[in-house]
């Protein structure tokens, strides 16, 4: 049975997932694409689990995302799947994930979501409380009334941000909202007072990942990690408002991690896609298939490569998918784009995914740190040299399920 539920891509950052991205944003009246939405509750709102911008409240204002929370982002998904489209979301998996290997426990606005991406019918109890008696999901957290969700949690264009017309709540008046204040110091607002999930990873409650189709998209660490880090130093850093290299945010880690969960619980696998010889031939499956894609495979065989993603996730393939050069494209991308500024515009100016002319040569250990060196100074290739190396683990074993075409 072909699937029909919103597909997830779950990537890390810098793994070319934005020119990914792209290839279904093509596909405008079959596709609904969601361009990375979990990033405004994570870094910006009351249910933070970044410290990127723990002490820059006005960063956190311009931001526009500053009351966003995760249930604000599934409600954003419910409308988004509403347009009786397929919906298509690709974002940064340690979005979801606390970061360091802390322990998770699901968001609170997240606890009173029941229904599913895209549900029609009655809001009475509907997702994240719209327009709901669980308008406030929450509300004494850490003493405070009204803390997460606010009024109505932000129903549908009354509280309206401003940026890509999100909507995404107000905190009912609390500078600090679910954070509260401890002698007037703002409190960080992870870990989170809620029940965790056993064996769960993320901060999203199972019974909601199971309602999206999950694939998965990687890149080796040598090419993410330093192309991360180039936009946190000058002179990317004054547009894309990242004024330090994290290595916490390499996102391999939390990948993994999700990724055996997902394979562990059944939500994936255990057929894996293209992969017979790893698949349990006389098992029934018990999720959708495993569905890995590598970037480098991407760029060396972009045609079977997304042929081989779409007749894994249920989607149909056209060549047609891999050209977006027409002024309607280019705007849509833009704007998608936008609140990420100077992250993708690589993708941005891109008018196609094409085959790569020669496959990239093998490098030694030696030979990256040099370049490392020469591009960023030793200081900054010794903290890649670090990152790669704390990562590359993950990303093998990621790797060892990644499509063959």
């Amino acid at each position: 049975m072909t699937s029909t539920k919103p597909i997830f891509v779950a990537t890390h950052p810098r793994a070319c997932s934005t020119a990914f991205e792209r290839v279904f944003m093509t596909q405008r009246d079959t596709i609904q694409c969601v361009h990375e939405p979990f990033g405004d509750a994570f870094y910006y709102g009351p249910e933070r689990l970044s410290s990127r911008f723990a002490g820059d409240e006005q960063a956190r204002l311009d931001s526009g995302f500053a009351n966003s929370t995760y249930s604000t982002v599934m409600d954003r998904l419910d409308r988004e799947a509403s347009q009786d489209k397929r919906v298509f979301i690709k974002d940064i998996d340690h979005y979801l994930l606390p970061p360091s290997g802390k322990p998770a426990s699901p968001a609170p606005s997240l606890l009173h979501v029941k229904r599913g991406v895209g549900t029609n019918g009655d809001h009475s109890n509907g997702v994240n409380g719209v327009g709901s008696t669980n308008g406030h999901v929450n509300g004494h957290a850490n003493g405070h009334t009204n803390g997460v969700n606010g009024t109505s949690n932000g129903v549908d264009g009354s509280h309206t941000n401003g940026v890509n017309g999100h909507t995404n709540g107000h905190t009912n008046g609390h500078t600090n909202g679910v954070n509260g204040e401890t002698n007037g110091v703002e409190k960080e607002p992870y870990p989170y007072n809620t029940t965790p999930e056993a064996g769960n990873p993320t901060v999203m409650p199972r019974e909601i990942q199971e309602q999206f189709h999950w694939a998965f998209l990687i890149r080796d660490p040598h090419y993410s990690v330093p192309s991360y880090l180039r936009c946190t130093i000058p002179p990317l850093d004054d547009v894309t408002g990242f004024h330090n290299y994290d290595p916490r945010e390499a996102g391999y880690d939390e990948l993994r991690r999700h990724f055996d969960y997902l394979r562990e619980t059944g939500l994936v696998g255990p057929r894996v896609a293209t992969r017979p010889e790893l698949s349990e031939s006389d098992a029934e499956s018990k999720g959708v298939e495993i569905c890995v894609i590598d970037a480098d495979d991407m760029l060396d065989e972009p045609a079977k490569t997304m042929e081989a993603f779409c007749n894994s996730v249920g989607l149909p393939y056209n060549p047609e998918m891999l050209l977006w050069d027409t002024e309607e494209d280019h705007a849509v991308a833009r704007n998608a784009f936008e609140k990420w500024r100077g992250f993708h515009n690589d993708a941005i100016e891109s008018k196609a995914l094409e085959q790569r002319t020669h496959k990239r040569p093998t490098k030694t250990e030696e030979q990256f740190d040099a370049e490392w060196t020469k591009k960023y100074g030793e200081e900054h290739a010794a903290l890649i040299r670090k990152t790669v190396d704390e990562n590359m683990a993950d990303y093998l074993h990621l790797k060892s399920f990644a499509v063959r075409v």
